[in-house]
């Protein structure tokens, strides 16, 4: 009996966990709580430097956020190919991706469509997997919670491929 009890009180009591990493250039990490969801935001750093510290997290993430300054034409190949590599590594098959075309208070941001347009050959290659280009104004908040929405819903889709964690 009291298994039972602790079992019901456990199932009540414990949120699940879900780990997003986020990369790109320059980002924010933080937690966010959705009910009795927690999303944890890891800010992976987005200097060359540290691209090798990535992988690390790979196997534990749920989901992928690539943040992309829209402002900085200049370095979208560079941004490309770290996308890329991102994409292709083994460990994070199956794991959503959002990618998030950020600055667009700019009036020079390249706009969504644009992005979509210059990724659409390397996003080939994820598959069937989930996946979104979004628009967002970290400055302004803009699409932030769209943002957030859209991983809730893939990471409460996606919990038999990667299950989340339960703590109290």
């Amino acid at each position: 009996m009291y298994t039972l009890i602790t079992g019901l009180y456990k199932q009540w009591t414990q949120k699940e966990e879900f780990y997003v990493i986020i990369l790109g250039l320059d980002n924010a990490g933080k937690t966010v709580e959705i009910n009795s969801t927690r999303l944890n935001f890891w800010d992976l750093g987005g200097q060359r430097e540290l691209h090798s510290i990535w992988e690390k997290y790979y196997s534990e993430c749920h989901a992928i956020v690539f943040v992309v300054d829209a402002t900085d034409k200049e370095r979208i190949e560079e941004v490309k190919e770290t996308f890329e590599s991102v994409i292709t590594n083994d460990t994070v098959e199956g794991v959503p991706v959002l990618m998030l075309a950020n600055k667009q208070d700019v009036p020079s941001a390249l706009k969504v469509h644009e992005i979509k347009e210059i990724f659409n050959p390397i996003a080939l290659r994820l598959g069937a997997r989930d996946s979104k280009v979004l628009p967002v104004s970290a400055l302004k908040g803009d699409g932030v919670q769209e943002a957030v929405d859209w991983l809730f819903v893939r990471l409460q889709r996606n919990r038999t491929n990667r299950p989340p964690i339960f703590r109290n």
